[in-house]
């Protein structure tokens, strides 16, 4: 199990952010901001995992994985239509120990916390809860040969793109 060892040196691949600033541009600068620092606190955390874009018509997702497979997925960044909607969340969220109950959802896989502000952002509580939940997809990895390490890897973009409001929109 190599890949539980976060402290080895490797390329990274958290400068690689060209297609998800695209893909951020209809959504304002303090939602990017929120996202960008939420995708750095992940990245500085799991730096050997692989970041999965998905661009798609009701939402911005990307996640982490140790493969490239979203099956494998421990967590992910989730920007809804709306600049108010973004979701730090757990792919297998209902598969790991939850002992605060700041999850929410209670469906049978995914669980998440609302992020507004930096400030409210449980980064103590969510570490623990991201080592759980890492350890737990490398688990789900049943070929060895499809860990990969330390890629930006778009999978889908969605052919109609979001607009950016102008500012008499913005209400």
């Amino acid at each position: 199990m190599d890949w539980l060892n976060l402290n080895k040196p490797f390329s990274m691949s958290k400068d690689q952010t060209k297609d998800l600033l695209k893909f951020l541009e209809p959504f304002n600068e303090e939602t990017k901001d929120l996202v960008l620092w939420l995708r750095e606190f992940v990245w500085d955390l799991y730096p050997s995992a692989n970041e999965l874009i998905y661009d798609n018509y009701n939402a911005l997702a990307f996640g982490w994985s140790p493969t490239d497979r979203v099956g494998h997925t421990f967590c992910n960044i989730a920007v809804g239509r709306t600049s108010k909607n973004i979701h730090f969340g757990f792919y297998w969220g209902s598969q790991i120990a939850d002992p605060e109950k700041k999850l929410i959802g209670n469906g049978s896989q995914y669980r998440y916390v609302l992020v507004k502000t930096r400030k409210d952002f449980p980064k103590t509580y969510i570490k623990k809860l991201l080592k759980e939940a890492y350890i737990n997809s490398v688990l789900k990895v049943k070929d060895q040969n499809q860990f990969i390490k330390a890629q930006t890897i778009t999978k889908s973009v969605y052919a109609v793109k979001r607009q950016k409001k102008s500012p008499a929109q913005k209400s």
